[in-house]
C-alpha cells in the first residue's frame, strides 16, 4: 500500500434506496472535501452540503462527514459524503471523485485493511466486520460484535500474555542451571502450563460454538426412491421447498434450504434417490448426491420403514453403508411412523442414532431438531460468545497440539529447550489470530472476500 494512495468506494448496497454513501480514504480525502464540496467540515460533525461537479454544478445534495486521521475508522483522514441513493447519481459523484489525481477505486476489504495496518482494528476484529454483514441470524449478528468489540482478541490476547510470563520463566530456568531452585522439576511451571492449558481449552469449546454460528453444519439426506426425503426437507425447511409426489424419483436433482434451529444454522440438501439410474438426468442427479454426501457433516440416511423392519443401516442397504466416507457421522432415519405405527422417538443401534418420525404429520421431527443441536455440541445457552473461522479453530488446535508436546518434554525429559521451542510455536499460532505474526497472502485472502467500500 502506498502512502500517497487515496481510495474512493461506494460504502451502501448498489442499486437504489433513500441514501448512497461514497467513503474517501487517505491523504488526498482533505482535497476531495475542499472541491467536491468548496469547504473542509469541521471534524466530526454532520455538515449539509451540496456536492458540486467541475463546472461547479451541483450533482447532489446531503451529509458530509470528515474525520482527520489518525482518528477515523481506517486511521488516515476520511470524508464520507452521504446522497441520495441513486445508482446514477452516485455513479455521477464517483466519477467526479475519480477526476482528482491520485485517488482510485477501493480493493474489497481495502478499508479495513488500512485500519488493520494502521492499528486501528485487530485482524480477528477486522474479520468479524464481513462477518457482522453476512450474518444470517440475531444471535450470530450478537455474536459477530462481541468479536468486532474485541472479546475473541482479548481471549486470545490474554494467552499470549500468559505464555509470554510462561517463556520467561523457562528461559531462566535454563539460562540460569545453577541456582539453588529447580526450575523444571520444583512444580511451578507444570502448574502454569496446565493453567494456560485448561485456559485454551475453554477459549476453544467457544471458538467451536462460534465457528457453527458463523458456517453451520452440513447436513445431507439420502436414501432409496420415495423413502420420504423431500417430505423431511419440507418438515424441517417449514415450508413446501421440494415437490412431493408418490412417483419414485420426483427429485432429481441436489434441492438446499438453510433453516436456523435455536440460531445454530443448517445447511438442508436433499438428494435424488439412489439407485441404478433410468436415463441421464437421474444418473447425474445421483452423482451430484453423492458429491454432496462426500462433503456433508452428517447424513440422514432416509428409511422406508413400510418396506423394512431392519433398523441397522448395514442391514438394510449394506451398498450404501461401504460406499460413505469414512467416520462420516450417519443417523438413521425410519419415516412414515403414521403408516406402520412404530413407536416415536430416538434410540442407538451399533453406534448410530435412530430416529422414528412421520415426515408427512410432522410428528418426531422435533426430535431430529434437537439431535441434530446436539450432534454438533451446539449451546443455545451459552452468553457472551464470538465468532470463530476454521482458520482460528485450527491455529488453536495447533497451539493446543505444542502445548501438549511441551508438557511431556517436560514431565518426560526436563527437557527446557524444547518446552520453550513448543511454547514459543503455540504462542506464534495464538499470534496469527489477531494478525500480530501473519504472512501477507493470508492477508490478502481474507480481506479480498470483503464488500467493497468496508
Amino acid at each position: 500500500m502506498s502512502d500517497n494512495d487515496t481510495i474512493v468506494a461506494q460504502a451502501t448496497p448498489p442499486g437504489r434506496g433513500g441514501v448512497g454513501i461514497l467513503r474517501i480514504s487517505g491523504l488526498k480525502a482533505r482535497e476531495v472535501a475542499e472541491t467536491v464540496l468548496g469547504k473542509l467540515p469541521k471534524p466530526r460533525y454532520a455538515d449539509y452540503l451540496p456536492f458540486k461537479d467541475a463546472d461547479g454544478s451541483v450533482l447532489d445534495q446531503g451529509i458530509a462527514l470528515w474525520f482527520p486521521g489518525p482518528n477515523s475508522f481506517t486511521g488516515e483522514d476520511v470524508l464520507e459524503l452521504q446522497g441520495h441513493g441513486g445508482p446514477v447519481i452516485l455513479d455521477l459523484l464517483l466519477k467526479r471523485i475519480l477526476t482528482i489525481p491520485g485517488l482510485r477505486i477501493a480493493r474489497p476489504g481495502e478499508f479495513s485493511e488500512r485500519a488493520f495496518l494502521y492499528d486501528k482494528l485487530d485482524l480477528a476484529q477486522a474479520e468479524a466486520i464481513a462477518d457482522l454483514i453476512d450474518a444470517s441470524s440475531e444471535q450470530a449478528a450478537r455474536s459477530a460484535l462481541n468479536s468486532l468489540q474485541g472479546a475473541f482478541s482479548a481471549r486470545v490476547n490474554h494467552l499470549v500474555e500468559a505464555l509470554t510470563h510462561l517463556r520467561i520463566y523457562v528461559e531462566a530456568a535454563i539460562d540460569f542451571p545453577d541456582e539453588e531452585i529447580d526450575f523444571l522439576s520444583d512444580g511451578k511451571i507444570e502448574a502454569q502450563l496446565n493453567d494456560v492449558i485448561a485456559d485454551l481449552d475453554a477459549v476453544r469449546a467457544e471458538a467451536r460454538q462460534g465457528s457453527l454460528l458463523r458456517e453451520g453444519m452440513k447436513v445431507v439426506i439420502a436414501g432409496r426412491p420415495n423413502a420420504g426425503k423431500s417430505s423431511l426437507l419440507n418438515a424441517l425447511a417449514g415450508r413446501e421447498a421440494a415437490i412431493v409426489t408418490d412417483i419414485a424419483g420426483t427429485t432429481r436433482d441436489v434441492l438446499r434450504e438453510h433453516i436456523h434451529i435455536d440460531g445454530m444454522p443448517l445447511h438442508i440438501i436433499d438428494t435424488a434417490g439412489l439407485r441404478e439410474a433410468s436415463d441421464e438426468v437421474e444418473r447425474i442427479g445421483i452423482e451430484r448426491a453423492w458429491q454432496e454426501i462426500e462433503q456433508a457433516d452428517r447424513v440422514l440416511f432416509m428409511v422406508d420403514g413400510t418396506t423394512t423392519d431392519a433398523v441397522d443401516p448395514a442391514e438394510i442397504w449394506p451398498e450404501f453403508i461401504a460406499r460413505l466416507p469414512a467416520k462420516l457421522p450417519i443417523t438413521v432415519v425410519r419415516n412414515k411412523a403414521d403408516i406402520t405405527g412404530e413407536t416415536l422417538g430416538m434410540s442407538e443401534v451399533n453406534g448410530h442414532a435412530l430416529i422414528r418420525l412421520s415426515a408427512r404429520t410432522g410428528e418426531g421431527v422435533d426430535v431430529l431438531r434437537n439431535h441434530l443441536k446436539q450432534s454438533m455440541g451446539f449451546d443455545t445457552n451459552m452468553e457472551g460468545g464470538f465468532l470463530a473461522r476454521r482458520r482460528h479453530l485450527q491455529a488453536l488446535e495447533q497451539a493446543a497440539e505444542h502445548l501438549q508436546q511441551g508438557k511431556a518434554q517436560l514431565l518426560g525429559a526436563w527437557a527446557g529447550e524444547l518446552l520453550a521451542e513448543e511454547l514459543r510455536l503455540a504462542q506464534q499460532n495464538l499470534s496469527e489470530i489477531t494478525g500480530e505474526f501473519t504472512s501477507d497472502d493470508l492477508l490478502g485472502r481474507i480481506f479480498s472476500s470483503f464488500c467493497i467500500g468496508k
